[in-house]
């Protein structure tokens, strides 16, 4: 194969289009045999902000036959969802039996929905008036799903959640 030998012809000034911010730059290259068009274009269309994500991991209440506890994982935007509604709209089990017909809903006022937080806390609100009253003399680590925001709009992270078994409580 014969080297090919090109010579820049022309070499147009940028094009501007502001409709959708598009730089375009051509060259035009002649070689022995034929005509070479090469057209850049770099595209830097403004897009929507990327919106920090917080990636949840709910481990278990108790372990497996193997020894081995289960874990779930989602992925929230940050500072938009109680943790109670991301683990309810993820379909993973926050209630133990007595729980689920007992709960208050959300209210902060029942106390069934009690989580661990193993890793993360810096991603969540502070305790909120009913957690402290409601978790007084629980571990810094329990929240009320109900009443936990997970992230604040402008953070990122992982936030490891332990479901508590219910004798636990």
């Amino acid at each position: 194969m014969a080297a090919m030998n090109f010579a820049p012809i022309s070499l147009r000034p940028p094009e501007f289009t502001f409709g959708n911010s598009n730089y375009r730059n051509s060259v035009t290259f002649i070689g022995k045999r034929r005509t070479i068009s090469v057209s850049l274009a770099v595209n830097s269309q403004e897009s929507a902000p990327v919106k920090p994500e917080i990636e949840l991991e709910f481990i278990g209440p108790e372990a497996g036959g193997d020894g081995v506890y289960p874990v779930e994982r989602a992925t929230e935007i940050s500072g938009e969802k109680l943790l109670r509604n991301i683990m309810l709209d993820n379909k993973i089990e926050l209630y133990a039996t007595y729980g689920k017909v007992m709960n208050c809903g959300g209210g902060g006022s029942c106390g069934t929905c009690i989580v661990e937080i193993i890793d993360g806390k810096d991603l969540l609100n502070e305790r909120t008036n009913a957690e402290l009253r409601y978790l007084k003399k629980k571990p810094e680590s329990w929240r009320l799903a109900c009443q936990t925001i997970v992230g604040n709009k402008e953070n990122s992270g992982k936030v490891v959640v332990q479901r508590l078994p219910q004798w636990k409580k």
